[in-house]
């Protein structure tokens, strides 16, 4: 406690302003645990960027910490491009509460290193920041969201030339370029010559490209016929996504209008996330009114997207992350194929915790698959690192998707115009999403995945996750639901062990805190604690064959009850 009384005492120094001076003494003289959880560490980079708490202290996010990141990414510009006459960097910010107010200090930090700014005047969808930096040629791209998390929270993804969110070795040498600074070396005096306020040149040439990339030659009868349910989840993408699906001719769309005024309380749901069916509930209920035949919901940054769509008894169904991504991949492969651009130089990404599904999917088609890390900064790396190739489209079991590459981070706005342009087509020969992904499952065998995350809050949480990751490789499974395991890869060590040839090799996988546990019959489990919430999560796969699509729901029952056997021997 006394480390984190003398961290917290610097804060009370003049350099700090007045109101941050007197929320740190009230936590000295009232709040111990707050005062603890708020100084113990500094705000680490994680899967997703910076994410945390809004308040005062080194553990939380505040004009201080991102100044001091910010200055250290302007520190690092310098040394990366030293020849270049002018270094620019792209900011954008979403709906949460601070976000602009934030974004404007970031953006004066950098304008007052001498680092020119094109600042978002309006809020948009993360995904139009990574096009952005690409479009407008920016060294850097910065924007202010904590994506689906909590309304205290907030958050700061730095992306670099490429489009791409920072990977290593960068993000370890901005890091270390940012702990090297004291709080008092921030520049936050900006200069208002440098600081450009973009919004709809940057709007128009994204629309045009990503009608591009998320349509296939659907005629403008079959969209007109499609009836789409939609809902921003009070974020973002209410400023791109109407327009896209209207001016690619989908013209029955029906807005969630209780949810489409940007508000970073988000008070119509308990949480502005697509992968939770309650997130979606207003929006299957206008559906139900307006006979939609999909519903779609985003996240609050727009990257994220959910979607429900008419089962056999005309019921709206919520899809999972992998089988929204199976029917997307399977549709642009298909699309490829017909327009004869498979020539065995393309490739299709994803990530390690996703359905095994996308690997025998891609490969029935003789492209090259790719396999990553979570998060899309591992998918925009596999871009980068192999120009030969041509990316078709990838994607994460949560529900995120990119179409192409013109944007290097998933992007729920083309994956949207994606997934109508499919539906669309495939109304018209009388078939829903649904009937298509069994259709798959009868041709590549069923699979079937499930996730559990156990919320672990604050410092006390965090002990627990180190812990429950170490007991997992003190005391490894040797047997899962009756099942031998077989293979297992501990990416914190880059080693695979196969038990059944009795050997080992190394991961070609930069390290991560994940394990995964293969079983002689094909299930697969993983355990990864979240890089972007106070979580650890379960990931459980299993599969089947499927005779026939009328066998389906048996198969999904069978899948359901192994699952849960198999969740109960973990004892989450």
């Amino acid at each position: 406690m006394e480390d984190i009384l003398k961290k917290a005492s610097y804060w009370l120094s003049h350099f700090f302003d007045e109101d941050t001076r007197k929320e740190t003494q009230d936590l000295i003289d009232h709040d111990p645990k707050n005062l603890e959880e708020s100084f113990y560490q500094n705000l680490a980079f994680g899967t997703g960027g910076m994410r945390g708490i809004m308040g005062v202290g080194t553990n939380r996010i505040n004009k201080y910490t991102l100044g001091k990141n910010t200055q250290g990414i302007a520190n690092y510009l310098k040394k990366s491009f030293p020849d270049l006459e002018e270094i620019k960097v792209a900011i954008a910010y979403d709906c949460r509460k601070n976000s602009d107010t934030l974004a404007r200090i970031v953006a004066n930090v950098f304008a007052a290193n001498g680092i020119k700014v094109l600042l978002f005047s309006e809020l948009r969808p993360t995904p139009l920041l990574s096009y952005s930096v690409k479009k407008f040629n920016c060294q850097c791209g910065i924007v202010l969201t904590a994506s689906h998390n909590p309304p205290e929270y907030n958050g700061y993804k730095v992306y670099w030339e490429d489009g791409g969110q920072l990977v290593p070795p960068q993000d370890e040498e901005i890091i270390a370029e940012i702990e090297s600074l004291q709080f008092d070396e921030v520049l936050f005096k900006g200069n208002e010559e440098l600081i450009e306020l973009i919004d709809k040149e940057a709007d128009k040439v994204y629309i045009e490209e990503s009608i591009a990339n998320g349509t296939f030659g659907v005629s403008a009868e079959n969209r007109k016929k499609l009836n789409i349910c939609f809902t921003s989840l009070h974020g973002t993408s209410i400023t791109l996504v109407p327009p896209i699906l209207e001016k690619a001719g989908f013209t029955q769309l029906h807005i969630v209008q209780e949810q489409a005024e940007p508000d970073g309380n988000f008070p119509t749901v308990k949480s502005p996330n697509p992968e939770e069916p309650e997130a979606l509930s207003m929006a299957i209920e206008l559906a139900k009114e307006k006979g939609s035949d999909i519903v779609i919901g985003t996240d609050p940054d727009g990257d994220r997207l959910g979607i429900a769509v008419r089962n056999e008894n005309n019921e709206i169904e919520l899809l999972n992350g992998n089988q929204t991504m199976v029917l997307m991949t399977w549709y642009l492969l298909e699309k490829w194929k017909e327009q004869n651009k498979l020539t065995g130089k393309e490739f299709v990404a994803s990530t390690i915790v996703s359905t095994p599904m996308m690997r025998v999917l891609t490969e029935s088609y003789s492209v090259t698959y790719k396999e990553g890390l979570t998060g899309f900064k591992w998918i925009a790396k596999l871009i980068k690192d192999h120009p030969e190739l041509s990316f078709i489209g990838g994607g994460e079991e949560s529900f995120g998707y990119m179409v192409g590459d013109f944007v290097r981070d998933k992007d729920a706005n083309t994956s949207i115009l994606l997934a109508c342009e499919m539906a669309a087509e495939l109304k018209a020969k009388g078939k829903t999403l649904l009937d298509q992904l069994k259709e798959l499952y009868v041709e590549h065998g069923y699979y079937q995945e499930h996730l559990v995350a156990l919320v672990k809050k604050g410092l006390d949480g965090a002990a627990e996750i180190k812990q429950k990751m170490i007991d997992l490789r003190k005391n490894p499974l040797t047997e899962i639901n009756g099942e031998k395991v077989i293979l297992v890869e501990d990416y914190a060590t880059s080693e695979a062990k196969n038990f059944q040839e009795n050997k080992s090799h190394q991961i070609d996988i930069p390290k991560s805190n994940v394990l995964i546990y293969y079983t002689e019959k094909g299930s697969k489990v993983a355990a990864r604690p979240s890089g972007t919430e106070p979580k650890i999560k379960f990931y459980v796969s299993v599969n089947s064959t499927l005779d026939q699509v009328e066998n389906f729901e048996t198969k999904k029952e069978e899948a359901q009850q192994k699952i849960q056997q198999i969740l109960k021997e973990l004892g989450v």
